[in-house]
């Protein structure tokens, strides 16, 4: 069984486990200390990191550590680890109203699967797809990988959706992406799946502008292909962009990104001061930002393009 604790003892301080990892920062920490200042901001994280803790203790979780706005812990079984990054999201929400401008939001990689115990501490693969998971997940979700899915009870998987493949650094295999739907409601659930802009009814639609020119990429659509050849549908003018740098495409719900350059593709969401760098990867678009081809997003130039997704006719 996967909730079976498997340990084999290597020395003293050293011991190899099946065990539930989980990764959870704070969306644009750098902002909010900006915004507040250091002992406002750090009081706030402090007390959210208080409720995080507590959430992780009921479903027999431990903290690892903490890392200034971020905090790893680990869990017995994958089901529990699937419920703390729930609850997590739910009290994170709870805490604040939503359009306060002292708001703190998290974002959440988790995984199950083998590690190293050594000294309190986590270690090996499992942690470092974690890693990977919670530095692509947006403000307000969390993600998970298709390995874990497996490894959860029939309900839970069903509140599991496949995003994208991810490469992590060290590893041969490609990881599929999961978005987890945390939310109790069923109709909340759903609209979590990217964003609020999923309206029923509605085609979504992801308009991209570029030097001035509009460009519309719709949900029914074939999607688009960015780059420096003539052929794209966004031609790029910019010797930062490879002939055919990054194809857009709709799928289960969103609009992913994927890179196909030499020199990546940047992706700076609105909101966050900390960008994404996509070798090779695909990632999720959130609501709006900046896409950077093959240079910074935040060094506007003719190598970015600024998107955002919207329901038709918006």
């Amino acid at each position: 069984m996967h909730s079976r604790h498997y340990c084999e003892r290597i020395n003293h301080s050293v011991e190899t486990a099946q065990r539930g990892v989980l990764f959870v920062d704070v969306a644009d920490s750098t902002s909010i200390y900006e915004l507040l200042g250091d002992t406002r901001a750090l009081a706030l994280i402090n007390t959210l990191f208080g409720l995080l803790d507590k959430t992780s203790a009921r479903h027999g979780g431990t903290v690892v550590k903490k890392l200034g706005d971020g905090m790893v812990c680990a869990f017995p079984d994958p089901n529990a680890t699937f419920h703390a990054a729930c609850d997590m999201q739910v009290a994170a929400a709870a805490a604040h109203p939503a359009r306060a401008p002292d708001r703190l939001t998290i974002k959440i990689g988790f995984t199950f699967g083998p590690v190293v115990l050594s000294e309190g501490d986590v270690f090996g693969d499992t942690v470092n797809v974690c890693a990977r998971l919670v530095a692509l997940a947006n403000s307000e979700q969390a993600i998970t990988t298709q390995q874990t899915v497996d490894a959860l009870e029939p309900g839970l998987r069903a509140r599991c959706r496949q995003l994208f493949p991810i490469r992590v650094r060290g590893r041969h295999e490609e990881i599929i992406a999961c978005n987890v739907l945390w939310r109790a409601d069923p109709d909340a659930t759903e609209s979590n799946l990217t964003s609020a802009t999923l309206t029923r009814g509605k085609e979504t639609v992801l308009k991209i502008t570029y030097q001035g020119e509009l460009h519309v990429v719709r949900s029914g659509g074939a999607g688009a292909r960015i780059g420096r050849d003539k052929e794209n549908d966004v031609v790029i003018e910019s010797h930062f962009a490879s002939r055919v740098h990054a194809r857009l495409t709709w799928r289960e719900g969103h609009f992913v990104l994927q890179d196909q350059s030499s020199n990546g593709i940047y992706l700076l969401a609105d909101g966050n001061s900390a960008e994404i760098l996509l070798r090779r990867e695909e990632a999720v678009l959130s609501d709006r930002g900046w896409i950077g081809l093959g240079n910074s997003a935040a060094r506007h130039g003719d190598h970015t393009l600024r998107y955002r997704i919207e329901p038709e006719g918006d």
